[in-house]
């Protein structure tokens, strides 16, 4: 019986989800159940709370189809500790301004533990970023990530005045960095990101990922933390 009866709220759910709204979803396929109808009616909340779940559930599919792959870092582009026995990845986009504000919750995770490592994956979206991607991936094979990554937020300007700038900052040697910046090797790495960020389903930045779960927006340190801590346990 309360097989059936999740069953049914499941179904009720997927209804609701695909836009049959009205009298005629509570006829379709059995809904007119009272104890259904009267259990949702009263409470509401478990529909947005299915909703979200179901979300989530489709999120770890693509999660474990996306691979270890997507842990592995680029040369150099981590932040915290490279060989830390826990990982968080972002994606990232330096004219993304929730990915600026993101910026001091990383830092504030890495700076309590010792043990975690950032994977940085840069998915330059938005018009204007992809100099600044290329030169960030750039200062990472020259072991100058973090410097290169803080610089360019603090920046802001991700025009090639704006890139040089934060490179000179972050003490690269800028004839090595353009030439790197402009390499087959970083132009692999952007592709992959693109790839990783589809199979993922998801479409903008931030987007965090631990172990066990998505998180695809700027959710904060209290957030973020709880999902290391999950994903730990």
């Amino acid at each position: 019986m309360e097989t059936n009866f999740k069953h049914t709220l499941l179904t009720a759910l997927l209804a609701l989800t695909f836009g049959f709204l009205g009298a005629a979803v509570w006829s379709y396929a059995g809904l007119a159940d009272n104890r259904t109808r009267t259990y949702l009616l009263d409470n509401p909340a478990i529909l947005e709370d299915m909703s979200i779940a179901l979300q989530q559930e489709r999120l770890l599919e693509r999660l474990a189809d996306a691979g270890e792959g997507l842990y592995q870092p680029f040369e150099g582009a981590v932040i915290g500790n490279p060989e830390g026995s826990k990982v968080l990845v972002e994606f990232s986009d330096y004219n993304c301004g929730f990915c600026r504000t993101s910026l001091a919750d990383v830092q504030r995770l890495v700076e309590q533990d010792p043990e975690l490592k950032v994977v940085l994956r840069e998915i330059p979206l938005r018009q204007g970023s992809e100099g600044s991607a290329r030169m960030a991936l750039a200062a990472a094979l020259q072991g100058k990530y973090r410097a290169f990554h803080e610089a360019m937020f603090l920046v802001g300007d991700t025009s090639p005045m704006g890139v040089e700038l934060a490179a000179r900052q972050a003490g690269l040697d800028l004839e090595r960095a353009r030439a790197d910046a402009a390499s087959e090797q970083v132009s692999l790495e952007l592709a992959r990101n693109y790839t990783l960020l589809q199979q993922l389903g998801l479409n903008g930045t931030p987007a965090f990922i631990t172990t066990g779960a998505v998180l695809p927006g700027a959710y904060g340190y209290d957030a973020l933390k709880a999902a290391l801590d999950e994903a730990e346990g």
